[in-house]
């Protein structure tokens, strides 16, 4: 049996048994049941309240049209729904009092479901970026991955805020597309010469390009090399470098091997750091826009996670696409735009987001004492932040 989908069947058996149920839902939304069958059946059933159908102001027992006019409304949008398959949502239905609970179950896999598909499509944008060295793909799904997780915070009722993870998500590491993984490799190679060659370049991309922006390990070493002797205003030359290196360790690691560092920093012709620095921070967005997906969507995939935790984790986990962004920005003289304003929400009224969090009553718990708009703090009380 399959926990969700239960959840699914059990909300709709509630409203199908007690109409009043919706008046506890209005933070639920049709697309956050998996199900199509489920998505059209319950919007059926707010549309037929919306309306005013007899049914919502009847009193016991609910009226037979109410589930025959909610079956005939879904199959306008759903093949397969029958009456005999809403009688057999009823039958699912432990407590119909219980319907914000439910809903709360839901909703929960649907927070989950919605981050994995944003996810992924931010790992495919920042994919095809990186194969045609591009960005503004990356960034622009990176925005609507934000604006999602602030939407999907406020339905559940929380405080989105960056918050890191106790253990971080095991994900394997991004490879650079190998259409592009000779040229990036060629563009840092360039650079590191041209920095050597002509030491007064480094005030070009010092400001802005960091070690961590280079594909190839070895090379952001070697330009940290060349920043620290900047910063100490040093002499640079291969040989400055390779001492400097030599003292980093990086020669006893095997990192790097003295033939390799002077065949990079060997002679090179005219060549602009700011241009190539350029090059290689493209390739650095879209690659820790990919790291950043892969994250997002290991957690998405934890369904021992809570929403709440969920949530703050992804954004967490966007912070490091946020800083190279910005850089990336500054290489390109613009300056950072002001974070964009959250999508328009019909926010649910405080009492129903207590609602949608609320534990589950105790079993000696009345009709009357069910979670609603007017509820109690012991009947709908929000889960502690410890627990998302």
């Amino acid at each position: 049996m399959n926990p969700l989908l239960s959840a699914e069947e059990a909300v709709l058996g509630s409203v199908l048994l007690d109409p009043a149920q919706l008046a506890h839902l209005d933070w639920l939304a049709p697309d956050h049941f998996y199900r199509p069958i489920h998505q059209a059946l319950f919007a059926a059933l707010r549309k037929l309240r919306t309306e005013g159908h007899p049914a919502v102001a009847a009193k016991e027992p609910v009226p037979l049209s109410w589930v025959t006019d909610a079956v005939d409304e879904a199959s306008h949008h759903v093949r397969g729904l029958t009456a005999v398959y809403a009688h057999t949502l009823i039958s699912a239905c432990p407590r119909p009092e219980h319907a914000p609970v439910y809903g709360r179950m839901v909703l929960e896999g649907a927070i989950h479901r919605t981050v994995t598909e944003h996810a992924i499509r931010l790992h495919q944008a920042a994919r095809a970026d990186a194969l045609q060295g591009e960005v503004e793909g990356a960034l622009h799904h990176a925005d609507v991955l934000a604006g999602v997780l602030g939407d999907l915070a406020r339905r559940w009722g929380a405080e989105p805020r960056p918050v890191a993870p106790a253990t971080p998500p095991p994900t394997a590491p991004v490879a650079p597309p190998p259409v592009r993984a000779d040229q990036v490799a060629e563009d840092e190679q360039f650079l590191l010469a041209v920095l050597v060659e002509r030491p007064k370049a480094m005030d070009e991309v010092v400001g802005w390009l960091r070690p961590g922006d280079f594909a190839d390990p070895a090379h952001g070493q070697l330009y940290r090399c060349l920043g620290a002797l900047h910063h100490r205003g040093e002499p640079i030359d291969r040989i400055t470098v390779l001492w400097e290196a030599q003292r980093r360790g990086l020669l006893a690691d095997g990192m790097l091997t003295a033939e390799q560092l002077t065949a990079l920093c060997g002679g090179v012709g005219p060549g602009s750091a700011s241009w190539l620095g350029e090059q290689i921070m493209r390739f650095s967005v879209a690659r820790t826009a990919a790291t950043s997906a892969r994250a997002i969507r290991a957690l998405a995939e934890n369904e021992t996670l809570a929403p709440g935790r969920l949530i703050n984790h992804a954004l967490h986990a966007l912070g490091p696409l946020d800083e190279v962004r910005a850089r990336w920005q500054t290489a390109n003289g613009h300056p950072a735009p002001p974070p964009a304003p959250a999508p328009a929400t019909e926010g649910p009224p405080t009492a129903r987001v207590h609602a949608a969090l609320a534990r589950s009553t105790s079993p000696a718990a009345r009709p009357s004492e069910c979670p609603g708009p007017a509820s109690t703090p012991s009947a709908a009380r929000p889960p502690s932040r410890a627990h998302g």
